[in-house]
This record gives structure tokens, sequence and C-alpha cells, in this order.
């Protein structure tokens, strides 16, 4: 279980020029305001963010689908339903988070550096939605069937429910201006905690789940290749979006209360029931290796994870039942870095690892 991090301070000696414009600025982090100095660096650990996301640069061109194209063939009809239900959620779920980072965090999110990383992953958004719409291309050639994915929010059940489910937590924040009240300020944690735990951190990575069954077969592994550069972006997206929460927990405790952990909780349990009525449509009656019962558990153990994160008791106590969601972070990442050094002027040195196991 993770406990509030407190915001870090600059190792450099500020000069007197610096401390007095830092007792000026005495806000805090959801305050508002547009603060526009770097220095003194206040978030310094939101910079560091920036800095790292730079390092995981890379390019739809660089995904080669070619050899997806004849797995395709190979795969039954209810496989073949499952990719054509899955791409068509990729079709729009970027643009849902690239429209709250805009709309919303952007604005009141009140540190430079913590805008630099939104600015970073505004870009990222960017190259996911230009992958999907590739993967769309390429998977669904034919004109009425690509537009039929575009179209999912409307016209797929399944889909529409989870966009009902995103506008719900997140659309009450879209129209203010600032963040005056405490309940204002409330409603923005529960609109960045939606975003991070939920949208990010369940649905995508139930979407996930369901590219590395594939790959375990041995199929789509242009598929999986660009999911694990995703991935490995939201994951970052998600880490830096609880650093947030924290730093908001730190600097204003009576926000989170017993009544937003409820409502938390509440609203985790509602994303594992709209991703669990996304996986009744995806696996019907059930695909070898693949089907509700087993999506339900994996949901349950990432949900429960989220929680923990929050410092919030766990609900479903399920375990993970997809061994191969447990190579997901080894398998092709080391080469991604590898690749990058040589063929990119941006620099990458160590590795990448992520906090959740799964």
């Amino acid at each position: 279980m993770s406990t509030p991090t407190t915001p870090t301070t600059p190792t450099t000696t500020p000069d007197a020029s610096e401390n007095a414009n830092a007792a000026r600025t005495t806000k805090n982090l959801l305050d508002p305001g547009f603060e526009l100095t770097l220095r003194p660096m206040r978030y310094p650990d939101f910079y560091e963010h920036y800095r790292n996301a730079i390092k995981n640069t890379w390019t739809v061109e660089e995904v080669d689908l070619h050899s997806d194209v004849a797995d395709l063939a190979k795969l039954s009809p209810g496989e073949q339903h499952l990719i054509g239900r899955l791409v068509a959620f990729f079709a729009t779920g970027d643009s849902i988070v690239s429209n709250n980072l805009v709309l919303t965090l952007y604005k009141h999110i009140n540190s430079p550096e913590a805008r630099l990383y939104l600015s970073r992953q505004l870009f990222e958004e960017a190259v996911h939605v230009q992958f999907y719409l590739t993967l769309l291309d390429t998977y669904l050639p034919d004109h009425d069937d690509r537009a039929a994915a575009f179209a999912a929010v409307e016209n797929i059940p399944s889909i529409r429910e989870k966009a009902q489910f995103c506008f719900k937590w997140m659309d009450s924040v879209e129209k203010l201006d600032r963040l005056e009240t405490r309940a204002d300020r409330r409603r923005f944690l529960l609109n960045l905690i939606c975003f991070a735990a939920c949208i990010e951190g369940l649905f995508f990575y139930g979407a996930f789940a369901y590219v590395y069954w594939f790959r375990s077969r041995g199929l789509l592994h242009g598929l999986a290749t660009g999911t694990n550069w995703v991935f490995r972006d939201e994951s970052m997206h998600m880490d830096f979006a609880f650093q947030v929460v924290d730093t908001v927990r730190q600097e204003e405790p009576d926000l989170f209360d017993e009544e937003m952990g409820r409502q938390v909780t509440a609203m985790l349990e509602e994303a594992v029931e709209a991703e669990l009525q996304f996986a009744r449509d995806l696996c019907g009656d059930g695909l070898a290796g693949m089907n509700t019962d087993s999506m339900r558990e994996y949901l349950e153990a990432v949900a429960d994870q989220r929680l923990a994160r929050l410092g919030l008791p766990v609900r479903y106590g399920s375990t993970n039942p997809f061994s191969f969601m447990e190579l997901q972070n080894v398998q092709e990442l080391t080469n991604f870095f590898e690749r990058r050094a040589s063929a990119y002027q941006v620099a990458v040195e160590g590795s990448v690892s992520f906090d959740d196991d799964f």
C-alpha cells in the first residue's frame, strides 16, 4: 500500500531573487492561477517525469503490421469478432483521454513542471491515436467496416457504456474555469482518479490483456509490439497522475476523506462492471484461454492494485489468472531501448520498470 509522497525540493542553492520569489509563491498545486516560472522549482519530481518521457520516444512507422494480416486470416470467427471490437474501442479510447488532458488537467494542475509533462503526454496520446488509426486501416480494409469502428461509441452498446462511464465521472469538471471551493477540488480529484485508475489503469489494461493473449499464441506480433510501447507510456501516465494525487493529499489532506474513499471504491466497482460488459461482448460463450470469468478475476486484481496505490482497502482479493501478463514488461522492451540509441538522437539510459506486475 503506497502512502502519499511529499514533493521534494531542489538540490541547488537558490539565490536571493529565488528566495524572494519563493516567499511570494506559497500556492498549493490546485490553487487557481497559471504559474509560469520553473525557478524555483517546487515540484522537481514532475520535471523528472517529463525528462524520462522524452527518453521513450517512438513512432508509429516503427511498428510492422504486415505479418498481422496473415494472422488475421487464421483466426476463428469468435477471435475475429474479438479483434474487431478491440480495435473499435482503440479508435476512440485515447481521444477521450486527450480531451480530458486539454480541457481539465492542463487547466487546473498549477505547476509549470507538471504542465511540461502533460504537454509531452498529449503528444504521446496523439501517437497512440495515430497507431490505432494505422491499425484500423490495416485490419479493416473495407471502408464501411472502418466507419463502423469509428462510430463504435454510438453504435456498440458495450463501448458506449464505457464512454458513458468516463463522461459521468469526468465531465463535471470540464466547465469549471477555477477550482475555487473544496467541492470543486474534490470533483477534480475524482476526475483525475477516474482518468488514471479506471480509464488508463483498468480499461486499457483490460485491452492489453487481449493483445498479449494473442501474442502468447504466436499471433499478431505487430499489434503486440505497438501495444508494448503504448503500455509503457500509459504506465508512466498513470504513475504521474497518482503522484499528483499524492501531492494534493499532502498539501490538502482534508480533501481525501472517508467519503472520497467510498466514492473512489464505488467508481472502480462501476468501472469493473463496465469492462466486464465489454468482455462479455468480446468473448461470447468463451474462447480457448480467454473468457469472461478469467477476465473478471484479472480486472478485479487490477482494481485492487489501483485501490492499494491510493491507500484504500482492496475490494476483491482476486489474483491475476493470466500467466502471459506477467511477461509483458520484459518482451521487446529491451530491444526498444537498444534500437533507440543507435537510430535516434534521443539519449536513452537505464532500463524500464513498472510498479505493477501486470
